[in-house]
């Protein structure tokens, strides 16, 4: 996960360099931020949401859909307006980073998702002061 200040064709460039291999078939909508920036990668396919195309079969038997990104940042925002109730910009990325480990283990069970969670943090502990100084009681 990314987290992006503006969109333009130089910064959704350098994003999907640092994310995406250029090997990979990338599915977008219609926006033509993403023309240029994708010239290079193996394949770019859209969809176009202003005739209502959201997903389509190709000839070749594969799909172009936009459908799970979509589905990834309604969730998210449904969870800032459910639970988190608003987020600063300052850590956007944390809550960003979050949920998408929420998102790639949505099908993990409960014990599953602990344990790769456990596995990130085994060997780091934190003291109370580093936690003291992150904190800010207004």
């Amino acid at each position: 996960m990314k987290v992006i200040a503006s969109v333009t064709q130089k910064n959704l460039g350098a994003a999907l360099g640092e994310c995406v291999s250029q090997e990979a078939v990338v599915n977008t909508d219609e926006h033509p931020g993403y023309k240029s920036p994708l010239k290079h990668w193996k394949a770019h396919q859209t969809v176009n949401h202003s005739r209502n195309e959201y997903q389509r079969q190709n000839p070749d038997g594969s799909r172009t859909s936009t459908n799970t990104a979509e589905s990834f940042f309604s969730l998210l925002k449904r969870a800032i307006v459910g639970a988190w109730h608003h987020i600063s910009r300052e850590h956007l990325s944390r809550y960003a980073n979050e949920f998408a480990f929420r998102w790639n283990t949505r099908q993990d069970s409960d014990g599953q998702r602990l344990e790769r969670f456990a596995r990130w943090i085994e060997g780091k502990r934190p003291t109370y002061r580093q936690v003291s100084q992150t904190l800010c009681v207004c």
